[in-house]
C-alpha cells in the first residue's frame, strides 16, 4: 500500500503556481520600494517608510485581483463564484507573507533597535534570499535536471540582484 501523498492534479499545481508567481511579484515589488527608499532613507521615517511599503503593496495586491476578476469573467463568460473568489484572496493575502520580514526589520528601526538604513538594505538581502527560497521549494520536485533547477533558481536571484544593481547605478545619475 502507498502512504505517500498522492501526486498532486493539474487544478491543484496551477493553484499554487498562481500563489507562487503572486508572491514573486509582491517581492520584486518590495524589492523595488526597498530600493527606492534607500535612495533617501537620512530623509525617511520607519513610520513612512514602513507605510510606503504597505501600502504600495497592496495596491498591487488590489490591481491583480482586479486583473484575475476580469481575466476569470473574459474566459469563463461569468463572474467567479465563492471558491474562485476565495482562491483569489487567499492568493493576494498569502503573498502579504512577502513584506513581513522588511516590515518587522523597519519596525525594529522604529524601536532603535537600529537605523532605517540598515533596515532597508537588509530587508533587500532578505528579498532577494527569498527569491532564491520560493525558486528553490517551487522546483524540488520538478521533473528536471538538477543543474536546469539549480540554474532556474540561480536566474531568479541573479535578476533580484540585477534590479538592486540598476537602482544602485540610477541613483549615480
Amino acid at each position: 500500500m502507498n502512504t505517500q501523498n498522492p501526486a498532486p492534479d493539474q487544478d491543484e499545481l496551477e493553484k499554487s503556481a498562481e500563489r507562487l508567481k503572486e508572491r514573486v511579484y509582491v517581492t520584486f515589488t518590495a524589492l523595488a520600494v526597498l530600493l527606492a527608499l534607500s535612495m533617501h532613507a537620512d530623509t525617511e521615517t520607519p513610520g513612512r517608510a514602513a507605510l510606503t511599503l504597505f501600502i504600495t503593496v497592496l495596491g498591487v495586491l488590489l490591481a491583480s485581483f482586479c486583473a484575475d476578476l476580469v481575466a476569470h469573467t473574459v474566459v469563463h463568460q461569468h463572474l467567479p463564484g465563492r471558491a474562485d473568489l476565495r482562491h483569489m484572496i487567499k492568493v493576494g493575502t498569502g503573498a502579504l507573507g512577502a513584506v513581513t520580514l522588511p516590515l518587522l526589520l523597519i519596525g525594529a528601526a522604529g524601536l532603535g533597535l537600529f537605523g532605517l538604513p540598515a533596515a532597508l538594505k537588509v530587508g533587500q538581502v532578505v528579498l532577494v534570499v527569498t527569491l532564491g527560497a520560493l525558486a528553490f521549494i517551487a522546483l524540488r520536485r520538478v521533473q528536471l535536471p538538477l543543474l536546469q533547477r539549480v540554474l532556474l533558481v540561480a536566474a531568479l536571484v541573479a535578476v533580484g540582484t540585477l534590479a538592486v544593481a540598476l537602482e544602485l547605478v540610477a541613483h549615480l545619475f
